[in-house]
């Protein structure tokens, strides 16, 4: 979640009152809930065999893939209302204030007409800017510029791929002092997905390759580069994006914090890089005073003084201007988003057609003005069973958590003790904040798309720079209140559940609690246990990266953990390629362990009674088949294949099936043999 937060904002219903007042509606007459999704099943298959097609095989028949996506979940269904709600919301006539900003900059978004009128104009001095490049001396004010206008995912949702040029500085949590921002170099600067496109030698990746050589071509010849020229320049993008992506560690060893700390002073990453001046890029990002960076990844850096002082200038300037058109792809004429959809959708993630324009232009809106669109989303859906329903099952699930750790036989007291007062001190964030960011200077226009687009992608990056050094705020929320996701903060041990995610299916104030429960209560204790795995344990009950672990009791979490890596590492996507166990080992182990959180809360919580069968399946079985339903999706190959590569979750089936067949409890629940496919001999469990 762009994996994926702070204090307490709004005054939450204290746990004792919202557990009350669940089991005061409990007790009241009331129809009879909503159970599972009959319609989903496929009752043609044994959930003791394949439990993922049993539950979704019939929304899977009855949902194919629509021509203008590359997948599509529940979670898509959840984000499509939502969506719909907003574009009411930035359409609708007469809004003042903020309001009106947010439905100018969409509306200037999705005139095509006016953006194709105006051409490669708006780009004009930016690509000028890049032409009087005469000496590497002067990159760090170019740099500084051009990231001004950058995004780490362009909002175009067809390319996963940063428009930094060569690295990024953001301020981040200080390792060592969660509650300190400070600065961080991170790697950037390459424009497929992950590093592994650019250094796998298979027949498909080399495909990739020379069918991103030839967009890149394409999209400078179109920003006014003369064919021929064009195709050496693709060439020399290429390499610099080699050299850069072959200096990176993988997707998997990144996941190790401890992998990604390197706190040096100015004058240290100076000494890598002696080609570009620190100082003077630091001062042209206006960015406050500071003597010392996290220096995420060293060996990029030294990368990048490679490429500073080996490569012809003239291979820079083309590297610039690519990243330069990237960045702006949304806003330049449609020839550009044509070409972007046909690689970055098409060729890369199998999408057949391009999604209509206002939902480009929706998506761009929500990600730079998403607070102001959010206290409208919030005013038109969020409802206060949400928040009871949430605090109540947030209660169960860490008692439930707290007595794993209290029963855990392969954990020694200095850690358990550790471990929980790190879940004592884990804050909740559910719904909303109570205070909006204020947009009052930012100029936005009606007719002037890339303007306005640059000026929110300047704004937004000054902002996350004027951090640095300054105590972590705790009012700000890190995500906006209609994100269809949630998510866990090792920096400050948070989860959070906004407003956009507590709906059907994943949340429905209407439906038998034993299905929220498999659905909502599985996602809480998800990110409940995020901080508990292989990447969370690092870090302490403040946020700080620091090992609390006895020697002992780290080589017995390994071990089970290294069942888990086994266990995944044999599931296979789009018929070739196999799930990347240690690249999905931390949501691996938030899944096993959020539903077998789920289910324990569940049968302490409403389901103490031992509620009656509903639609023909028992309250055990209805737990798990709500968090089965809550993954059915379809998807493309190609988009498999991607996720493989380069998303830590597994695919939504092995989600499903991987986590099940760890549990005797479903065996139990589904009277399957000890040989039927969803029970393993060895399973796995961590929590």
């Amino acid at each position: 979640m762009r994996r994926c937060l702070i204090a307490a904002i709004f005054v939450a219903t204290p746990l004792a009152v919202a557990l009350g007042a669940a089991q005061a509606r409990a007790t009241r007459p009331a129809a009879v809930p909503r159970g599972v999704e009959l319609a989903s099943l496929d009752r043609s298959a044994d959930p003791c065999v394949d439990f993922y097609r049993f539950a979704c095989g019939g929304w899977i028949d009855a949902h194919p893939l629509p021509a203008d996506r590359r997948n599509y979940a529940r979670t898509n269904e959840i984000r499509d209302r939502n969506d719909l709600v907003l574009r009411r919301i930035l359409e609708r006539p007469g809004a003042a204030g903020d309001l009106r900003k947010a439905g100018d900059f969409y509306t200037a978004c999705t005139n095509t007409d006016a953006i194709n009128a105006k051409g490669l104009a708006p780009l004009r001095p930016e690509l000028d800017g890049i032409a009087a490049l005469h000496d590497v001396g002067a990159l760090p004010e170019l740099t500084a510029r051009l990231h001004m206008s950058a995004a780490s995912n362009p909002a175009s949702g067809i390319s996963a791929s940063s428009t930094f040029p060569f690295f990024q500085m953001v301020a981040r949590s200080d390792p060592a002092q969660a509650n300190l921002q400070m600065a961080w170099a991170r790697p950037q600067g390459i424009g497929l997905p992950d590093r592994d496109y650019y250094t796998n030698t298979d027949d498909r990746s080399v495909g990739l390759r020379s069918a991103y050589r030839a967009h890149v071509s394409k999209m400078l010849a179109l920003a006014g580069e003369p064919a021929a020229r064009a195709e050496s320049a693709a060439s020399a993008v290429l390499r610099i994006e080699t050299a850069l992506a072959e200096a990176r560690l993988d997707a998997a060893a990144v996941r190790d914090p401890r992998a990604t700390i390197h706190v040096m002073s100015i004058a240290e990453i100076q000494a890598l890089t002696p080609s570009f001046d620190w100082k003077r890029y630091v001062a042209a990002r206006r960015a406050p005073a500071f003597d010392r960076l996290n220096n995420s990844q060293p060996k990029v850096m030294q990368a990048f003084e490679r490429i500073l002082a080996d490569t012809p200038l003239d291979d820079i300037r083309q590297y610039l201007r690519w990243h330069l058109v990237h960045s702006a792809v949304t806003v330049l004429p449609q020839a550009f988003g044509d070409a972007d959809f046909e690689f970055f959708g098409r060729v890369l993630l199998g999408q057949r057609d391009q999604q209509p324009r206002w939902r480009l232009c929706l998506s761009q809106t929500d990600e730079y003005l998403g607070d102001t669109l959010g206290r409208g989303f919030v005013e038109e859906t969020f409802r206060s069973e949400a928040m009871t329903d949430t605090g109540a099952m947030i209660g169960y699930l860490k008692a439930a958590l707290r007595r794993d750790i209290e029963t855990a036989s392969w954990m020694s007291e200095p850690t358990r003790r550790a471990a929980l007062e790190k879940l004592a001190l884990i804050q909740e964030r559910i719904g909303h904040p109570d205070k909006w960011r204020d947009i009052s200077a930012l100029r936005i226009s009606r007719t002037d798309a890339f303007g306005n687009l640059q000026r929110v992608r300047a704004a937004e990056n000054a902002r996350d720079l004027s951090q640095i050094g300054r105590a972590a705020d705790p009012a700000a929320w890190p995500i906006t209140p209609q994100t269809a996701n949630s998510g866990y903060s090792a920096n400050q041990n948070m989860i959070i559940f906004p407003a956009g995610i507590l709906q059907p299916s994943i949340y429905d104030a209407g439906r038998d609690a034993a299905v929220n429960y498999g659905a909502a209560a599985s996602l809480i204790g998800h990110e409940l246990t995020h901080g508990f795995d292989d990447t969370g344990r690092k870090f302490d009950a403040k946020g700080n990266v620091r090992d609390w672990w006895t020697a002992a009791d780290a080589k017995a979490f390994e071990e089970r953990t290294a069942c888990m890596v086994d266990e995944y590492s044999q599931f296979v996507v789009a018929g070739d390629t196999r799930v990347n166990g240690k690249l999905t080992l931390g949501e691996n182990i938030a899944d096993n362990g959020g539903l077998r959180l789920a289910l324990t809360a569940y049968l302490a919580g409403p389901g103490a009674a031992a509620p009656p069968p509903l639609d023909g399946f028992a309250a055990g079985q209805r737990v798990f088949l709500g968090y089965a339903q809550s993954w059915c999706q379809t998807t493309t190959e190609e988009s498999e294949r991607e996720n493989a590569v380069t998303n830590s979750h597994a695919a939504n089936r092995y989600r499903v099936n991987g986590v099940v067949s760890n549990m005797p409890e479903f065996q139990a629940a589904f009277a399957c043999s000890a040989a039927a496919p969803m029970v393993r001999a060895n399973a796995c469990r961590v929590w």
